[in-house]
């Protein structure tokens, strides 16, 4: 099959035949139809992920179709349109056994701990507990866009942080995590604040539903501007990026017993970020986590989307194809593109 192929940690990747996977006991092979190029992809790229082993395939965030069958497999049959959650989960472990497959114990990453989605075809394991899917009227390009970003987000907004209408939601950084934590945010009835130093994505961020800009270049504080605009801090407020500056910016700008979520991944010289212990104790702030969704999660999502509440396609910015995907992943850290860069054909 034709993938994309990296050698080595932060040298250019190359399009090259390998390979095609094979049926997993318990899983399956899917033609990729539709696949994210993700900042984590990045990350992976540049080595930062410790469980890549070389030569590597990445790409995590996918929807398919189903080719080939593993033995044991018996919820599902070939042609089935589905998709997965960036961690899919063994299912079994006490973690999973609490619901929480989206920290399992046993988890497996397929563009990170496995080849991933850059490919004609990607195998995944233990289908019965991480299959999603997809309802017919749900293209293969919003459901891929599902994968990751906008789940964690989803996630992070509704069950992490409870927003509810009403409250004051500060997201740092307007690129594909930002945005979708935007227009969940939104879409609940939050009254959503946006940062980002560009205004092109301010821009995005206003149309996905945000009602008030900041932009990082030109306000000097940008908590202090929250403080004053919410008249007294954020209820929730989303590290949407994953960087030192916004992690902190976005615990400042919380409110009394307010939410910080971190959805952007700290990694490489960000990942020891300084936090404002002082405020945390002082205001009884709440730090969390969100790391994907589990796969049992989905149905409220995608009823959401059923219902056209949430439009996960509207932030699809640039479709490529399989060999534009190499210069798009080496310059992701470049923040030029506006959106979801959607990759969406391989031949």
């Amino acid at each position: 099959m034709k993938a994309l192929l990296v050698e080595s940690f932060q040298q250019k990747p190359m399009i090259t035949q390998v390979p095609d996977p094979v049926a997993p006991e318990g899983g399956v092979i899917l033609q990729v139809k539709a696949t994210g190029l993700c900042r984590s992809d990045w990350h992976g790229w540049m080595g930062h992920d410790s469980d890549i082993v070389l030569p590597h395939v990445p790409g995590h965030e996918f929807a398919g179709v189903i080719m080939e069958l593993g033995r044991g497999v018996k919820n599902w049959k070939i042609g089935d349109r589905v998709t997965v959650p960036f961690v899919c989960a063994c299912g079994t472990c006490t973690t999973c056994q609490s619901g929480n497959q989206q920290i399992c114990d046993d988890q497996f990453q397929p563009g990170f701990t496995h080849w991933g989605s850059f490919a004609e075809y990607v195998a995944v394991h233990r289908a019965e507990t991480n299959l999603v899917r997809i309802p017919d009227s749900v293209s293969f390009e919003s459901a891929a866009s599902l994968g990751c970003r906008f789940a964690t987000s989803f996630r992070a907004i509704v069950a992490q942080g409870k927003v509810t209408g009403g409250q004051w939601v500060a997201v740092h950084g307007c690129g594909g995590v930002g945005l979708s934590a935007i227009m969940i945010a939104a879409t609940l009835g939050a009254k959503v604040i946006a940062i980002d130093i560009s205004e092109e994505k301010l821009k995005l961020a206003q149309a996905a539903g945000a009602s008030v800009l900041i932009n990082g270049k030109t306000h000097p504080n940008v908590s202090e501007a929250i403080l004053e605009i919410t008249k007294g801090g954020a209820h929730v407020s989303v590290d949407a990026l994953g960087n030192k500056i916004t992690c902190y910016n976005s615990i400042s700008c919380l409110r009394k017993r307010g939410k910080h979520i971190q959805i952007g991944l700290m990694a490489g010289s960000e990942s020891n970020p300084p936090i404002p212990m002082h405020l945390v104790i002082a205001k009884e702030l709440e730090i969390l986590g969100s790391h994907g969704m589990q796969a049992h999660a989905y149905p409220e999502m995608m009823q959401m989307i059923l219902e056209e509440k949430i439009a996960p396609q509207r932030l699809i910015g640039k479709r490529i194809s399989l060999e534009d995907s190499v210069e798009a992943l080496i310059s992701m850290d470049s923040f030029q593109e506006n959106g979801i860069v959607m990759i969406d054909r391989f031949s």
